[in-house]
């Protein structure tokens, strides 16, 4: 399949890089020959007011090239810091795509409105739904920090105990 994209941009926390993010990640690179992607920093990601610890940057980069390498996807990333939601979204002319969850949707159309007030097209924007656990709830960092799943969306057995009492 021939990709749309030249560069295409992501972003996000990527803590606990779970199914929901492999997805997101995986469909850039698939509209995308390179993928920019804007990794929250450490006060970034404290300025989101996670209702959880979030892992530090060095183990979030870790762990996300460790995915790239594995995938084959190395040579086609550009991991950067990202200390704010839009990133180098807002500013350059090289990114012509961005991947959304829908949970982030809003955010890409602030970036194409800064995009227009900087006189810079606006970005094709593909948005991925949220990726379901087992009990059809989205999986999330929090979640998972949480101790109600685990990074593929599996009930951990705490929880299903608990969801059995509750039927």
């Amino acid at each position: 399949m021939k990709r749309r994209f030249r560069v295409v941009g992501v972003g996000g926390t990527f803590d606990e890089l779970h199914k929901g993010h492999r997805k997101l990640l995986e469909k850039a690179f698939e509209v995308g020959d390179l993928v920019w992607i804007g990794l929250s920093t450490d006060e970034f990601a404290k300025k989101l007011q996670k209702n959880h610890e979030v892992a530090p940057y060095e183990s979030r980069e870790r762990e996300l090239r460790c995915f790239l390498e594995k995938r084959g996807l190395s040579s086609r990333a550009r991991i950067t810091p990202l200390e704010d939601p839009y990133g180098p979204a807002v500013t350059s002319r090289e990114i012509e795509a961005l991947v959304v969850s829908r949970e982030t949707e809003p955010a890409a159309r602030k970036i194409n409105l800064l995009r227009r007030k900087n006189g810079l097209p606006p970005l094709e924007v593909f948005v991925i739904d949220m990726v379901p656990a087992e009990n059809h709830v989205p999986i999330s960092s929090t979640r998972i920090r949480w101790g109600e799943i685990d990074r593929e969306g599996h009930l951990l057995k705490r929880m299903k105990r608990m969801m059995r009492r509750k039927s």
